[in-house]
C-alpha cells in the first residue's frame, strides 16, 4: 500500500487574488465581479457572444476572454462602460476607511 502525503489546507481570505500573492488584488477582485455582472446581463438578455460583442463594440474574442476570466486586457473603466451599454446602472460610492483598517480598499457589490 502506497503512503499518501497529507493534504495541507490553508484557510483563505475573501480575496483569492490576495491569497495567491498578486499585486493589486482588490483591483482584480473588482474586475472579476464586474465581469461576472456583465456575463449575467448578457445571459439575462439571451445574447450570443457575437450579439454581445456587437452591442459592446468589441470583437467576439473579447467576450470569450471575459467568459474565460482573462481580464488583463480590460480596464475597470471599460468594464463599467460595458455594463452601462447592457442597461445596468453602476454606482460608485467613496467613503472614509475605518481607523481599524490599515489600508483603504476597493470593492464591487451587486444589488
Amino acid at each position: 500500500m502506497r503512503k499518501t502525503k497529507p493534504i495541507v489546507v490553508h484557510e483563505g481570505s475573501t480575496n483569492v487574488f490576495a491569497d495567491v500573492g498578486l499585486d493589486n488584488p482588490e483591483e482584480y477582485l473588482a474586475k472579476a465581479e464586474l465581469a461576472r455582472q456583465i456575463l449575467h446581463a448578457i445571459s439575462a438578455r439571451r445574447l450570443t457572444q457575437t450579439q454581445a460583442a456587437t452591442l459592446l463594440g468589441v470583437g467576439q474574442p473579447k467576450i470569450s476572454a471575459l467568459r474565460n476570466g482573462q481580464l488583463d486586457g480590460f480596464s475597470t473603466e471599460r468594464l463599467i462602460r460595458f455594463l452601462t451599454a447592457l442597461g445596468r446602472d453602476v454606482r460608485i460610492v467613496v467613503t472614509p476607511k475605518p481607523r481599524s483598517r490599515a489600508r483603504a480598499r476597493l470593492t464591487v457589490n451587486a444589488a
